[in-house]
């Protein structure tokens, strides 16, 4: 049986027309876990309320 993140390699790999080669698929997983471990790090951050996005300086 596969697991999520190879059918999410395969459909990815489908949408944007690329081809994934056998041998690619363990760093595209590596790759991706780490992505996500990063990601459910910044998603149970949280903020308050009253947090203000920081200001945009141009020169």
């Amino acid at each position: 049986m596969a697991e999520p993140l190879d059918d999410y390699i395969d459909a990815v790999g489908r949408a944007l027309g690329l081809p994934i080669e056998d041998a690619w698929r363990p760093a595209i997983r590596a790759n991706l876990e780490v992505s996500l471990k990063m990601a459910k790090l910044v998603d149970e951050f949280s903020l308050p309320d009253e947090i203000e996005p920081a200001s945009v300086f141009s020169a």
